[in-house]
């Protein structure tokens, strides 16, 4: 369903120089705009569920120490990406289609497009399980660089029979507008994962007893999503909304077909650039070095943490704003949003610049106690953080890059962009990781962020100016 152009009659003078003025208003104007207010608000919600588990992947480390910090990260990295290999990112799916079919007032198209998310993500789930009972044996030997490790990969595999339709129904709350409820899920999670980590924490466990809080969690987080949408969804869609037949309700199946097929291959994309780094510096080296790069990552989570949220509330509104064609209020969405990622971001980075080694890697007196966040033996991980913040400071200020053109039906582009950067981040990763170390793994990383965020924010932009162009230009005639 993409956006028509030149439908709208010509604005008002008056009414277009409120909207223009609008784009860079007064930001004690920025309470008045609904949109942004609920954007912020549901973003809100989400944003106070992560912070526990924050702090429990700061607990963790210190307990298990880095290499078994970093086996643990390699379990943890190689299931997620397997289940996100054979996904076809129904989230993503959902709220593209299902939100524009809901804007749109058609309830039957918004049931239809659900039902076949749900089978779907069903049917990959399912086939994500065998192979990774497949792979287990490869994937201890080739990352944890231990055959003893492969039962750690099949019981925390668990995972992706919890979560067989979890990504469409959370799209569906997500398109319905239920991010309280998704919030306090979250919260709950938190609040059970830290209770089984203290009993696990003050009898000093190791990898199998922390890896089986983890699971705990993911279950919750996999099953809870579904039993909300069951609850939510005939408010929105009608009692026995399930029973609505796919036979002319889907909207233009071939484009959903499509847009499915590349969301998944770019998530395959996006495994091998970007959600695999524990992987690679595994591969190349050892759990060691993955122990420094999971640090480091963890401390980046902390620093993209209040932005991440924003994701998948503004992936609604963006796309709310181009089925409707309402080009101006897209706009000014994207410069608030913005406005905000950017100073956050910004104030953090400065922050870790300055006091970052002192803060997070060394003791410090308080109260005449001394106290640490990280042992000093993550230390080496401060040098890979301050290369990884230049490319997530990147993608956290422009976090809506991709959502946009997702909303005008480009699934493609970003494909197409990440697929060619991967391609040059792993030859080049192959050529001189093993030679310069696991810095280098961090610079590429960084590099490709920049890269790809750079080029789908400016194709992203273009995208509103050639429709809000043709609109322009239709009114005039």
């Amino acid at each position: 369903m993409k956006p028509k152009r030149a439908q709208n009659k010509e604005p008002s003078p008056q009414r277009a120089q409120k909207e223009n003025s609008g784009l860079f208003s007064d930001i004690r104007t920025w309470g008045n705009d609904n949109v942004f207010k609920k954007v912020v608000s549901n973003s809100t919600y989400l944003f106070a569920s992560q912070a526990v588990s924050a702090v429990l992947s700061i607990l963790t480390a210190n307990l298990l120490g880095v290499a078994s910090f970093g086996e643990l990260g390699v379990v943890i990295s190689f299931v997620t990406n397997i289940n996100r290999l054979l996904s076809f990112r129904m989230g993503d799916f959902v709220v593209r289609y299902m939100g524009g079919a809901l804007a749109d007032e058609k309830p039957k198209q918004a049931s239809a497009t659900l039902k076949v998310a749900g089978l779907t993500e069903l049917l990959s789930s399912t086939l994500a399980y065998l192979v990774l009972l497949a792979l287990s044996r490869w994937g201890a030997l080739t990352f944890a660089k231990d055959l003893a490790a492969q039962p750690l990969f099949i019981i925390y595999g668990l995972t992706i029979l919890g979560n067989v339709i979890t990504e469409t129904a959370t799209g569906a709350l997500q398109v319905t507008g239920h991010f309280k409820s998704l919030a306090l899920l979250n919260f709950l999670q938190s609040l059970v994962t830290m209770g089984l980590f203290a009993a696990v924490f003050f009898k000093q466990g190791g990898v199998f007893a922390v890896m089986l809080v983890y699971l705990a969690g993911k279950l919750i987080l996999g099953i809870g999503p579904v039993l909300l949408a069951l609850y939510w969804l005939p408010r929105h869609l009608g009692r026995g909304w399930w029973r609505t037949g796919l036979r002319g309700n889907l909207p233009e199946p071939k484009e959903m077909a499509r847009f499915a097929v590349n969301s998944n291959f770019s998530g395959m994309v996006t495994i091998l650039a970007r959600d695999s780094e524990v992987l690679w510096v595994s591969y190349f080296f050892d759990t060691l070095g993955a122990g420094y790069f999971k640090v480091a990552l963890a401390v980046i989570n902390l620093v993209v943490m209040p932005i991440t949220p924003f994701i998948t509330t503004t992936f609604p509104e963006i796309t709310r704003h181009v089925a409707r064609r309402e080009w101006e209020r897209l706009k000014q969405l994207l410069i608030r949003v913005t406005v905000i990622s950017g100073a956050w971001t910004g104030t953090v980075a400065a922050g870790l610049l300055l006091l970052g080694r002192q803060l997070l890697f060394s003791p410090w007196t308080l109260f005449g106690r001394t106290i640490y966040i990280y042992k000093e033996v993550y230390a080496p991980a401060y040098a890979v953080l301050m290369v990884l913040l230049i490319g997530f400071g990147v993608a956290n200020i422009f976090y809506w890059d991709r959502s946009l053109l997702l909303a005008f039906g480009k699934a493609e582009l970003p494909l197409r962009v990440s697929f060619f950067a991967m391609l040059g981040k792993v030859g080049l990763g192959f050529l001189i990781v093993p030679a310069l170390g696991y810095m280098a793994e961090a610079a590429l990383f960084s590099a490709y962020f920049v890269v790809t965020v750079g080029i789908l924010v400016f194709k992203g932009l273009g995208e509103i100016r050639q429709f809000d162009g043709c609109h322009s230009q239709s009114g005039a005639v």
